[in-house]
């Protein structure tokens, strides 16, 4: 069997590695140069184990595998969680030359990550990402990490994957309202840099709901074109890398008091890039029309618009623990205009406090 597959590469000097992006992925060839040496540990959820598991332990049949199984969801990120990850490393034996395969979403990703940061101080790791949020942003990158009941992701490390292999095949299988959670990120990537790409977007939305592996090919490639990019620049998140948080600032603290698993990230993100739009807009950057578009462009992709009810204050201290705020100063991504995002510091109260309190953004009388 013929396998297509394209590759793109993260360029971190002697840390560089591969993206492969294509349908049906051929997992031994692509699997079997990456590893060091002889012991596996595909770490995995309850949801993705019987799907994709027997796949890739045939893949690494002359290997010795273990697998470790976390309950799905984003309320088991956590330091409990993460501790199955490493009992199943101490009882396996597994030494310093292991290596640890991330199959599943975000969540997955970056709890093996962050184990294989923290095993022995760091051993191999590559991520097999199966749901298109982790395709187009979470796999690549090295942010790994979990949450804690007062803010999200702040605990963890920087660990860059050896290779990601982003099987587009593995998408079949995912749930709608995850595709969509998806999609918020690849709609960030339109508005960060790329306004060509929003206008691909707002065309071809039909066919990636529709799950045309042609039009979803060319989402991943060029969202990951964009993020090996910004990694290869700043890989640690000293300036331009936080410019892959547009929404986030918002998003986090909305998963955070809602309750971790609640809202999807993507769907919190999407409501948060609509308030970085709205703030960009009272900052006279965007045009009420703008904003439009991109609530118009999230209600395409079956994203949540419209944020939960908090008050202003309750958004501003949950804010406040985001890992972007330096000397107790907020630093926000906004949007100078579609296709342009920029890191703001010292946001006007009073321009916060209204987008904060608005409860409808964009729309047009």
């Amino acid at each position: 069997m013929k396998h297509s597959y394209i590759t793109l590469q993260v360029a971190l000097g002697e840390r560089s590695y591969p993206i492969y992006i294509g349908a049906q992925l051929p997992a031994e060839p692509l699997l079997l140069q990456h590893l060091s040496g002889r012991q596996v540990l595909i770490v995995t959820n309850t949801t993705v184990a019987p799907l994709y598991l027997v796949r890739y332990q045939e893949a690494l049949k002359d290997y010795h595998v273990a697998s470790c199984l976390l309950p799905d969801g984003e309320v088991h990120k956590d330091l409990t969680h993460l501790n199955l990850i490493f009992d199943a490393l101490m009882q396996a034996r597994f030494n310093r030359d292991c290596t640890v395969i991330a199959l599943g979403g975000g969540v997955v990703g970056d709890m093996a990550g962050f184990a294989a940061a923290s095993f022995q101080r760091g051993v191999n790791f590559i991520q097999i990402p199966t749901t298109l949020l982790a395709q187009v942003d979470s796999s690549v990158g090295g942010k790994t990490g979990i949450n804690h009941a007062l803010g999200k992701n702040m605990i963890g490390a920087f660990k860059q994957p050896s290779a990601v292999l982003a099987d587009i095949s593995h998408l079949n299988t995912l749930p709608a309202r995850e595709l969509s959670a998806g999609l918020a990120e690849v709609i960030k990537y339109a508005l960060l840099c790329d306004a060509e790409f929003l206008t691909w977007l707002e065309i071809n939305m039909p066919k990636l709901l529709a799950q045309e592996p042609e039009a979803l090919m060319y989402a991943v490639e060029r969202c990951c074109q964009h993020k090996a990019r910004i990694v290869a620049a700043d890989e640690h998140e000293q300036g331009a890398r936080a410019l892959l948080n547009l929404g986030h600032t918002f998003g986090h603290a909305i998963e955070t008091h809602m309750g971790y698993g609640q809202w999807l990230h993507g769907e919190a993100v999407a409501v948060g890039m609509l308030q970085a739009a709205d703030l960009s807009y009272r900052l006279g950057w965007l045009s009420l029309a703008d904003v439009a578009r991109v609530r118009a462009i999230l209600q395409q992709a079956n994203l949540p618009v419209d944020p939960p009810a908090m008050s202003a204050d309750e958004f501003k201290s949950l804010m406040l623990q985001d890992k972007k705020v330096l000397a107790g100063q907020l630093r926000l991504i906004l949007l100078k205009r579609l296709g342009e995002a920029v890191i703001v510091k010292g946001v006007d109260d009073t321009d916060l406090t209204a987008t904060l309190t608005q409860r409808h953004f964009g729309v047009l009388a």
